[in-house]
């Protein structure tokens, strides 16, 4: 049987080689959101050309890398689930099982990924705003309206327990299960001191677990897009600001 330091050791290369692993998987979910942004910017032009057959198949493509890059997403979650929640045991542990199994349960619970609805629409915004810029698109409803291309599909915008707007987070993750984020080290505290821990988030009634709390891929990303959202925004006030100067004058 193994002791207790040799058993920690082999959790702690368990979680290395995790980071490493999801580190890969980061890299192919950049690569993806590259190559969508050139597809929604050849389908642009293909729209200006009216060439719409072609759109249309390019907005199929861009569906399938989506499907794929959820899929991704997925695999890190799993993996990074497994290995935080993984005790060493004198039975030999059968990971490709424990991975399989935790993305097929992710998936299941995750059936759409906030992030695929929100670079479809960017996708679609782009290519109905080359002949309707300033029309709303077919089917939309108000709450649709208002989740446009310019925001993003981060639940929450600041942390919950420490109060720290998620752009400023040092160390953020998120639930897999209700998908708000927080500092890592504040809510694994929170988490410890708190059995069967429910989100702090008001009226949210998932229930918190320190192997699933983690940093996905997606939530690196979303938080960029935040950043540059709220530098896009400051600027657009610093712009109306002396716009309203110079009317006064």
């Amino acid at each position: 049987m193994a002791s207790a330091s040799s058993s920690d050791g082999i959790a702690g290369r368990i979680r290395n080689a995790s980071l490493a692993l999801v580190s890969d998987n980061s890299s192919m979910l950049g690569d993806i959101r590259k190559a969508v942004t050139m597809m929604k910017n050849i389908a642009v032009q293909l729209e200006k050309d009216n060439q719409t057959d072609k759109v249309k198949d390019l907005e199929n493509s861009v569906a399938e890398l989506l499907g794929l890059y959820g899929d991704c997403n997925h695999r890190s979650s799993a993996i990074q689930s497994v290995a935080n929640g993984y005790q060493p045991r004198e039975q030999l542990t059968d990971f490709q099982k424990l991975l399989d199994d935790e993305f097929k349960k992710l998936k299941a619970t995750t059936s759409s990924v906030p992030q695929n609805d929100h670079l479809m629409r960017q996708f679609r915004e782009a290519v109905w705003n080359v002949h309707h810029a300033g029309e709303p698109m077919p089917g939309d409803d108000e709450e649709d309206i208002v989740m446009t291309s310019t925001q993003c599909p981060l639940l929450n915008m600041t942390c919950p327990l420490s109060g720290k707007p998620v752009t400023e987070l040092a160390d953020p993750v998120r639930s897999m299960d209700c998908r708000h984020v927080y500092e890592k080290a504040v809510i694994l505290h929170y988490i410890v001191n708190n059995p069967n821990a429910k989100c702090p988030v008001a009226g949210c009634r998932g229930i918190l677990q320190n192997n699933k709390v983690i940093c996905d891929p997606m939530l690196k990303f979303e938080i960029e897009e935040m950043r540059s959202l709220n530098k896009q925004n400051n600027r657009t006030e610093v712009i109306e600001d002396f716009t309203d100067l110079v009317d006064e004058d």
